[in-house]
């Protein structure tokens, strides 16, 4: 049996009507969005921020004015407070920024009045002012110590090749040997040296102008490695031995390692005829507790 609705025609068979009705959802429109679902494809509002503002950073509190944080356009807090990114709040409505905030105080006042903070305190606040992108600041601490004597150190020190690959070799042989020998120190010899060419103290007036003379093939004879742990040099600088030797234990005592060093003597490898290496050696003494 058939019905017929005006122009309409529907089959009595079940499976006829079910391949109908497949057909249909095929065209059939979107479903409205639940609530839900709209809720999460709208964009978030931008965020309001009143003009005094309350913020915990790390769990230490502060109060400073909206138009203090926004004073730098390019930095990290700035974009912060944008109103274009969201800050949780803690339980008391504070805004929260999961960070240490000893230092963040001395960030407040720069933004504030300009001030700097004292000296013992530069190095900690410029890493601080490096996390939050505080361009202006950065420039000001550069310019005074002790980061502008860091900046004419690291000059040197970029004359000195794979200068931080050998502070690792000593630090690894050290750790080794006091690890193999149960013992709270180590020692090991370093050879720090600033001229590449070897020479005897009679021909020290000469230097100058052997070391330019020697063809090739004696140079190949004056190649030599000193029978040292590691060995430093050569560069060309007025920082001689005495500066390069503080450069390391300054390196070494800022990661928390206990070093002494001294001289005990040269590398007196004969080289040819009386020519003899001579380089200084120095015996360095890590304690590990």
């Amino acid at each position: 049996m058939v019905v017929v609705t005006g122009q309409n025609k529907v089959s009595a068979n079940p499976d006829d009507a079910m391949s109908s009705s497949d057909a249909e959802d095929d065209f059939q429109e979107p479903a409205t969005p639940t609530a839900t679902q709209a809720g999460q494809a709208l964009p978030l509002l931008p965020q309001q921020f009143p003009e005094v503002v309350p913020l915990n950073v790390g769990g230490m509190f502060f109060t400073t004015r909206l138009s203090t944080l926004r004073r730098y356009e390019d930095t990290m807090l700035a974009a912060m407070f944008s109103g274009r990114h969201y800050i949780p709040t803690d339980a008391e409505g504070r805004y929260f920024i999961d960070r240490d905030g000893t230092y963040f105080g001395d960030i407040l006042n720069f933004l504030r009045s300009g001030d700097l903070p004292p000296r013992e305190r530069v190095r900690s606040v410029y890493k601080e002012a490096q996390y939050y992108s505080i361009g202006p600041l950065l420039d000001n601490l550069e310019d005074i110590q002790p980061l502008k004597g860091e900046k004419v150190r690291q000059a040197f020190l970029g004359l000195m090749p794979y200068y931080k690959d050998h502070l690792e070799r000593i630090i690894e042989i050290a750790q080794l040997r006091a690890m193999q020998r149960k013992a709270r120190f180590a020692k090991l010899k370093v050879c720090v040296f600033k001229e590449e060419m070897p020479i005897t103290p009679y021909e020290c007036p000469h230097f100058n102008s052997l070391r330019f003379e020697r063809s090739e093939s004696e140079t190949k004879l004056f190649e030599h490695h000193c029978e040292v742990d590691v060995s430093f040099g050569p560069w060309e600088a007025v920082a001689d031995v005495y500066d390069l030797l503080h450069c390391i234990v300054t390196d070494l005592s800022a990661r928390g390692i206990a070093v002494d060093h001294q001289c005990i003597g040269v590398c007196d490898k004969h080289l040819i005829n009386h020519y003899y290496c001579k380089r200084p050696i120095y015996e360095f003494k890590i304690t590990w507790w």
